[in-house]
């Protein structure tokens, strides 16, 4: 079995995902809100942050979540394709053309305008009702209602309509990930309020939700029926500023390695990669490793001081980037095919998400997403190799 896995990719750069890490963590969300009722959606959008969105469903469902969500429609029928057959919410703008084919895969969607709840009536006239969740604009400035009017209007049409089943509402936190929280208190009490409109009006749906992972995680005591688990159920903090005031250890589930292909002395003065913008200062070991921005390692890793970790020492990157391939610089003769170490461990050194982010002045949640999918995902449970995800074989 581990043989046949073994030849299903076919160079040697790859991901590695820590299925049981994802199932830990989200099992610690699970049991921080099993005994509120409150139950867990975890997110799997951006092909589960670059983790594989079945995979990491699979896991989370696992873990205790109940709920998955997507961005768009086209990745919830990519699940329900796969099997998956748990309730699925597009957090994005569906078509109102697509109304009837979510409504027949039975998957929910974000609604946040009367206009398109009534183009949507048109296709599901002799359809079953859709399930959807009206989005309500309490201060992130993207999707969603803000006037009170408007949002009464929408929820009565909807609750008064046969072709919809009013399942949620919900809102999104803009700074729930940072130290100071003024904005979302702002945010939440202008959310009770608005939920309070359902309530005046007799409606009652079965998922209220606010938080996400950095609400969730900070806040257990202000969570409604069900809570938004998506960078942290990947084991990444969602920002520096409060990993010390999560409620449990994140466990990261996400390796990028690589091998040396060559190794070569190089004397004084040779310069290396395009534009000639590293030039050997002595004799140096020169290593090649086979990846490069198209594999989403950008180039930017190398003008900003970046390293990998071989043998559990460091090594920086020296010249620019390609697009396949990239240098760096050995302390010393290394074995071509020796494992390189791009994100994660490598015995007692590491160099986490957090590192690479900050290296290219940017968020964990961007560096996962952009690991191209010609990259291999290797996919471990319990430290043992379990499947292999290989796109473009």
């Amino acid at each position: 079995m581990q043989s046949e896995l073994m030849n299903a990719y076919y160079r040697d750069t790859w991901v590695e995902i820590n299925l049981t890490a994802i199932e830990r963590n989200v099992r610690s969300l699970y049991e921080l809100y099993k005994d509120k009722g409150t139950e867990v959606m975890a997110v799997v959008k951006a092909d589960g942050y670059g983790h594989g969105a079945y995979e990491a469903a699979q896991a989370s469902l696992v873990g205790g979540a109940t709920f998955l969500g997507v961005a768009i429609l086209d990745e919830a029928i990519e699940l329900r394709r796969k099997g998956i057959t748990e309730p699925i919410l597009v957090l994005g703008r569906t078509r109102p053309t697509d109304a009837a084919l979510a409504a027949s895969m039975k998957i929910a969607v974000t609604v946040f305008s009367l206009t398109w709840l009534k183009e949507a009536e048109t296709v599901l006239k002799s359809n079953e009702p859709l399930s959807v969740h009206l989005k309500c604009d309490t201060g992130m400035g993207r999707l969603g209602l803000i006037d009170q009017a408007e949002i009464e209007t929408v929820s009565l049409f909807i609750h008064q309509s046969e072709h919809f089943d009013f399942e949620g509402l919900y809102t999104h936190f803009a700074t729930a990930d940072e130290i100071e929280i003024e904005y979302y208190d702002e945010q939440f009490q202008q959310f009770k309020e608005l939920s309070k409109i359902l309530e005046d009006h007799g409606i009652s749906v079965p998922y209220v939700h606010c938080a996400n992972s950095a609400a969730a995680l900070r806040f257990p005591e202000r969570a409604f029926s069900m809570v938004r688990f998506g960078i942290s159920m990947y084991g990444l903090s969602p920002s520096p500023e409060i990993k010390e005031l999560l409620p449990f250890k994140l466990e990261p589930a996400f390796a990028l390695k690589t091998t040396l292909a060559q190794v070569k002395k190089l004397p004084e003065g040779k310069a290396i990669s395009y534009g000639a913008t590293y030039v050997t200062k002595q004799d140096e070991w020169i290593g090649t490793l086979p990846i490069g921005y198209a594999d989403g390692w950008i180039r930017s890793h190398s003008t900003n001081g970046g390293t990998v970790l071989i043998d559990g020492e460091e090594a920086p990157f020296v010249g620019r980037i390609c697009m396949d391939q990239c240098m760096i610089r050995l302390s010393a003769q290394k074995h071509e095919g020796t494992v390189v170490t791009l994100i994660g461990v490598d015995q007692s050194s590491s160099i986490t998400m957090d590192d690479v982010a900050k290296r290219l002045e940017t968020i964990n949640y961007e560096i996962p997403c952009v690991i191209s999918k010609r990259v291999p995902r290797l996919y471990y449970r319990d430290g043992i190799l379990a499947s292999v995800k290989n796109p473009i074989q």
